[in-house]
């Protein structure tokens, strides 16, 4: 069954560049759109260019003296006291010149994405130069200037009565979407993600709810480090299904961060390409299944981008615009052009060789505490269950 999709695109999506050496490179997102056209899954007439997002557009979501003092960093006229107080100029987000248009740009790709599906253009729409969910209301955090994703939420909130379902799969708790969002009961945010004991940015508990009127409409999955795709897509699908059931959106948002496989050099999961073929499977199922079919599915995370993310992005795509994955060997045109531009060895199949890394001895001790998080995220669901 093919799908009415959109793909939003432009190679300016690469002026967002923190620093030559940082491993956030918006390259991946070249490195997709070159492999999706050489395997001929992606075609002309499915792209579209993103639009500039508007000051009014951020300011929905971000204070207007943190949007002020990311135009004056992006000309140089930002002291560094000030920055520190933006989160701006750190290791994470340093300082580039026309940072703010750069921002603006990716946000408006994800609402060029949402208008799309909003005016029943398309069924679905990919912006994988979006995701960055780590953005807050006033400070740049985790290599994240601008939310596009909480700023697309608050359009969808804005211009309809839908409600929205956010999920994230990035190995980093989708921190700054959750509490953009957290006394909120029309948005709904599943997060699954590395435990924050080992990893950026600590946070992400099964405790984590909600607050106020929007208790009971926050799920966050804690992963213990070394999760391999057996239990990670145990959690994943169960939780995608039961919070799904129980919120009954309109609309769902996905961000589709690509950290969590094994490759990857900043995080600590062992998932492999098994399960980057069934997260965007079961988010197309869940859109048709409640939504009429309203899919905006963003990037993220995903800092092998040779390796991983192509792959990984490409599926989330193949899924959109024609409810299957690819299989089988990638395009030659492809690998003869970007081989020796990699620092690594690229992969020749769209699925990944067996055993890319070593044993798990804590496999059994890991399972089981995934399945306890599990159980503690979904808690709120099974008590309304048992007294109905």
């Amino acid at each position: 069954m093919s799908c009415n999709s959109v793909f939003i695109y432009s190679d300016d999506f690469n002026s967002y560049k923190l620093r030559d050496d940082h491993p956030f490179d918006q390259q991946r997102v070249t490195l997709t759109y070159e492999l999706l056209k050489a395997a001929g899954t992606l075609h002309d007439d499915q792209i579209r260019a993103p639009r500039m997002a508007t000051d009014e557009e951020i300011e929905s979501v971000h204070h207007p003296r943190y949007v002020d003092a990311v135009k004056r960093a992006g000309k140089n006229k930002l002291t560094e006291s000030e920055g520190l107080e933006y989160g701006i100029g750190t290791e994470d987000t340093p300082i580039f010149p026309n940072m703010h248009e750069a921002a603006s740009l990716l946000v408006g790709g994800t609402l060029t994405a949402v208008d799309a599906v909003l005016n029943n253009e398309y069924q679905h729409a990919v912006n994988l130069g979006g995701g960055l969910h780590h953005g807050f209301v006033r400070k740049a955090s985790g290599f994240c200037i601008y939310n596009d994703a909480a700023i697309a939420i608050k359009y969808i909130r804005e211009h309809t009565d839908y409600k929205v379902l956010y999920v994230d799969t990035d190995a980093h708790h989708g921190d700054g979407v959750q509490w953009i969002f957290y006394d909120d009961p029309n948005v709904c945010t599943l997060s699954i993600h590395e435990t924050g004991r080992y990893l950026f940015p600590g946070t992400g508990n099964t405790n984590e709810r909600g607050r106020m009127e929007g208790y009971g409409y926050s799920f966050n999955i804690p992963l213990d480090a070394f999760t391999e795709d057996e239990s990670f897509l145990e959690v994943y699908e169960r939780s995608m299904k039961e919070v799904s059931e129980y919120f009954k959106p309109d609309i769902i948002v996905t961000q589709n961060g690509a950290d969590a496989h094994a490759y990857d050099p900043l995080t600590h999961l062992c998932s492999t390409m098994e399960t980057y073929e069934v997260i965007p499977k079961l988010a197309h199922e869940i859109a048709h299944t409640y939504c009429e079919g309203r899919w905006i599915a963003l990037g993220g995370g995903g800092y092998d981008m040779w390796r991983v993310v192509p792959r990984t992005w490409g599926q989330v795509w193949n899924i959109a615009a024609t409810s299957k994955t690819m299989a089988g060997e990638l395009p030659k045109e492809w690998l003869e052009k970007w081989q020796d531009k990699s620092p690594v060895t690229l992969p020749t199949h769209w699925q990944d060789e067996k055993n890319i890394y070593r044993d798990i001895p804590r496999k059994p001790e890991i399972t089981e505490k995934n399945k306890l998080s599990l159980e503690k995220c979904l808690q709120i669901i099974t008590n309304q269950q048992k007294y109905m």
